[in-house]
Formats: C-alpha cells, structure tokens, sequence
C-alpha cells in the first residue's frame, strides 16, 4: 500500500511539468481526529524532505565529477552516489512518516522544489570534496536536531514517537556518517602528505574494492 501511495506521489508531482496531466481527487468525508501533529513540527518536516533532496543533488554532483574521464577517480564516485542515494532514501522516509500520520492530503507537490540544483560542481581534489561532503552532513545533522527541537516542544504535546524515530533512525546514521567521512579524511591527507597524487590514486583504488 504504501509503495501504491508513494508511487502516485510522484506520478502527480511530475505531472506538474504538463498542463496536459493534472492530479485531483474529490474531497471525502474522514474524521480528522486522528491526524494531530502540530502544524509547526509538520512545517520543520516538510521542509527537511527539500533539505535531503538537495543534499541528494549535490552528492549526485559530486558523483558526476569524480566519473568524469579527466578526473577519473571511480573510487570517489561510488561513494558519492551511493551518498545520493541514502539522502534520497532519507526523503522517502520522511514522505512515508507524514503519509502515515496524515499530513500529505495537501500541497503534495510543494515538497519538491525547483531550486534543487547543487550549489558546487567541481573539486580540486578528493580531499576538498570529502571535507564540503562532511560539512553537508553536519548541516543535514543540525537541520534534523531543530526538526526534534520544534517536534519535542510542540505546543499541543510532545510528539514523542516522532521525536524517537528521528533521534534513533537519523541522527544514529548521520553521527557514523560523519565520523567515517572524518576518518577518511585523515587517512587520505596522510596519504597524500607522503604520496602527492599517487596517495589519492592509491586511496581511490582502495574505496573501489571498500577497503575503506
């Protein structure tokens, strides 16, 4: 069912690209007392869904950047676009929750904006990529924290199941995340310090066979 759910979601949201397909369905009778999130929590979890899609956005630029043939650091993509995808995967959770809760029978295409695009394209080197990618995550990590705050001290109540499944389910992900983007950081910095630019080779082929 909730693959049925998602699935139409995105149908209407691609629609919006043509005048010829439009989305719409008859308002129906369904008591409401059982949707009671408070509207400035479902606001912060709206707009974490955007946050995770261009967080998606920009691993996907960074993905397309090392797989390029004057780059070519097959290593450095993998990792970047299985990142793309875990950020993705994050926003289909979030989409999922509010589906369950019953926040999305409105303004269903206002999750997906327009202004998705990445706000950096290219690298220098693998160092710097990793580096913006572990300041991305901090940034990601934050935004969900003020998602927990505003939902943890809602006015109505606490939502405390909401509050649990983001502080077990994200936050947990996201503190490993950042801690492995740290030390592959450092193993590469060293390597390079000794290698020059045979250390990132060297790191690169390591990554591809994940050794790291």
């Amino acid at each position: 069912m909730k693959s049925i759910i998602l699935t139409t979601f995105f149908i209407c949201v691609i629609g919006l690209a043509s005048s010829a397909l439009e989305c719409s369905y008859k308002e129906l009778d369904i008591p409401k007392d059982w949707i009671d999130m408070e509207k400035a929590c479902v606001k912060k979890m709206r707009a974490q869904v955007e946050d995770e899609l261009k967080a998606a956005m920009q691993y996907m630029a960074m993905g397309a950047h090392f797989s390029k043939d004057t780059v070519n650091r097959p290593g450095f993509a993998e990792i970047f676009f299985k990142s793309a995808s875990e950020e993705r995967e994050h926003a289909i959770k979030l989409i999922s929750y509010l589906l369950m809760r019953g926040e999305l029978t409105s303004k269903v295409s206002s999750l997906i904006k327009r202004n998705l695009m990445p706000s950096q394209t290219t690298w220098t080197n693998g160092v710097s990529a990793l580096k913006d990618a572990l300041k991305l995550e901090a940034s990601v990590t934050r935004k969900i924290r003020d998602v927990i705050k505003v939902c943890e001290e809602a006015k109505s109540f606490n939502d405390y199941h909401l509050v649990d499944y983001l502080s077990g389910d994200f936050l947990g992900e996201q503190y490993q995340g950042q801690r492995d983007i740290a030390g592959k950081i450092s193993t590469l910095e060293k390597m390079t310090e000794k290698h020059g630019a045979l250390g990132e080779w060297l790191f690169d082929k390591k990554l591809l066979k994940g050794e790291l």
